[in-house]
């Protein structure tokens, strides 16, 4: 192996390693329920798309609004990732993942929500790391009685 191939294999490995600890970051991050506009420049481009079962928003002020209102509808959650595939090009990349997600609802019945689905997301290098750019959540199955969504929410179950 070569000089110029061994730095595009670590740099490939250095991508990897930096795109999983973004997503994970990320999940996590829903979990910690802490939503301002420095967690959406950590994770998000400023014109990121997100197509969430709450409905699809574009923008990073418009997807900071809706992750905020959609979480608060949980008292706690828990979000896991697995199987994740993640493709390189350059400074964009493709990661898809399956996920399941459990919440307790904050309605005060202590009822349990929980969705299964794939994630599709695009991501970008930029002067500040990895950024997601575009996801998209496909709900597969669910489990339990999903929250009373409130004005401006849209299921998309």
């Amino acid at each position: 192996m070569n000089t110029n191939d061994m730095h595009r294999t670590l740099q490939g490995l250095v991508d990897r390693a930096e795109i999983t600890d973004l997503m994970d970051r990320y999940l996590r991050s829903l979990d910690d329920g802490v939503f301002d506009e420095e967690w959406a420049r950590t994770f998000h481009t400023e014109d990121v798309t997100a197509d969430m079962p709450i409905g699809t928003v574009h923008g990073r002020d418009a997807l900071l609004d809706h992750v905020s209102r959609g979480m608060a509808l949980f008292d706690r959650t828990v979000h896991l990732s697995t199987n994740a595939v993640i493709e390189l090009d350059g400074d964009r990349a493709t990661v898809r993942s399956a996920q399941l997600s459990t919440h307790v609802l904050a309605d005060g019945s202590d009822g349990l929500f929980v969705s299964a689905g794939h994630v599709d997301n695009e991501l970008v290098r930029t002067a500040d790391g990895w950024r997601i750019s575009a996801s998209a959540l496909r709900v597969v199955w669910t489990q339990g009685t999903p929250p009373r969504l409130p004005d401006g929410l849209a299921a998309a179950l």
